[in-house]
């Protein structure tokens, strides 16, 4: 089999380029031909014999509106001309124009646009960011519609991209479930020493990880509700540069409180060194931090706005129904803080609920859904060489006709 996928990045460090990672690596596994147009690729990825990438390079364009674009129509006349030569094409929302086999979908920005007019959200007093942030979103929603509609399979990352998808009209019939992964040796249950990281020790100690340049992930209603937890300490990864939550933390009075460690690449280890992780975002498809945070043996607080929500039992963490509930959120904090007990036996469930969530499982439900759609199209195209039972199942369950 001939597989393409098109992405920005197939690499570790970043949640879409690490699923197109994994699945790349399960294809060099089976021993399929991979062709990768993306602008960046793993070292060993590119090394590998297997594997043709074709570099798109976006460089010195300005804004992602337009690097997006650019990549698209690149994409897109790279695959006119060699589709024939490909099997299976796997391209990510609206990043080409071109038809994708596999659609998998990451975000879908219909349903952000429609939570940011629903929600009196924070937004910059700059007029042009705001114009800017308004036509990337529209235009992407639009764009995407008409890229799910081209393929034979829309895969989610969650059941609530499931959701958000079957809203925007795509067909049930059209979308298949896969949960994102995460690795279980690098995410594990173990101690680390806060001194690393200049954390104080012998107190209750939470972690925030994500974009803290962005309203959508809530750090404001984290700091908010961490005003009447005095006892907790918080731990917040993510770039600082831009961000206007260094000051809201100064005004809320807990500089003393909230440590600021900037953009991490040693989360594992810092995961170690905390107690829970709080990370209630107003919108997000599946939050990879999630299944990290469970992997590593910690409880988990988010909110139903989160994908991987859908994984956090009652036993393994708190959901909250409202993201923007300061009040609930400093009764989930508040109940984590005081009871050390509690926080060890939620933290033993959730590496047990992740540890079901594997990337090469994902990976392999990918690749599978791959051949059960060449095998498809094989006994449609050639009917004598149906299977004996005289149809084959599709994995969203719609038989081929005979």
């Amino acid at each position: 089999m001939k597989i393409c996928i098109v992405t920005h990045t197939v690499q570790k460090g970043d949640g879409q380029g690490r699923v197109n990672y994994e699945v790349a690596q399960e294809a060099i596994r089976r021993g399929y031909h991979l062709t990768l147009l993306a602008s960046h690729v793993a070292l060993e990825l590119q090394k590998n014999p297997q594997v043709n990438w074709i570099p798109i390079s976006i460089k010195g364009w300005p804004t992602e509106f337009i690097r997006n674009l650019i990549f698209s129509s690149k994409s897109t006349k790279w695959l006119q001309k060699h589709r024939s030569e490909i099997d299976i094409v796997k391209v990510n929302g609206a990043i080409t124009n071109a038809p994708g086999s596999v659609n998998a979908v990451h975000f879908v920005h219909n349903s952000w646009m429609k939570f940011t007019s629903s929600k009196n959200q924070p937004k910059s007093q700059n007029f042009v960011y705001n114009l800017y942030q308004w036509l990337y979103t529209t235009l992407n929603a639009r764009w995407e519609k008409q890229a799910f509609r081209k393929a034979q399979i829309v895969v989610a990352v969650s059941d609530k991209v499931a959701q958000d998808l079957l809203e925007i009209g795509v067909p049930p019939e059209s979308i298949e479930v896969i949960l994102n992964g995460v690795n279980l040796q690098e995410f594990s249950p173990g101690v680390s020493d806060r001194q690393k990281w200049q954390l104080p020790e012998s107190v209750p100690l939470a972690l925030f990880a994500g974009d803290i340049r962005l309203s959508r992930k809530n750090l404001d209603t984290v700091l908010q509700a961490l005003v009447k937890v005095p006892e907790l300490h918080l731990a917040v990864a993510g770039n600082t540069e831009g961000s206007p939550y260094l000051q809201l933390t100064k005004s809320l009075g807990l500089s003393q409180r909230v440590h600021f460690l900037g953009q991490r690449s040693d989360v594992p280890e810092l995961m170690k060194a905390v107690d829970f992780l709080v990370f209630p975002s107003r919108y997000e498809p599946f939050g990879l931090v999630v299944i990290e945070a469970m992997a590593s043996g910690l409880p988990v607080i988010t909110a139903t706005s989160t994908g991987a929500a859908d994984l956090v039992t009652p036993e393994s963490g708190i959901v909250l129904s409202d993201s923007d509930d300061p009040e609930a959120l400093t009764q989930a904090m508040q109940l984590l803080t005081s009871d050390r007990t509690l926080r060890q036996q939620m933290g033993k469930a959730a590496r047990l609920v992740a540890e079901q969530h594997s990337w090469t499982n994902m990976a392999q439900t990918y690749l599978d859904l791959f051949e059960e759609l060449i095998n498809h199209e094989k006994y449609s195209s050639h009917p004598h060489l149906s299977p004996s039972s005289g149809s084959i199942t599709l994995p969203f369950g719609t038989p081929s006709p005979n």
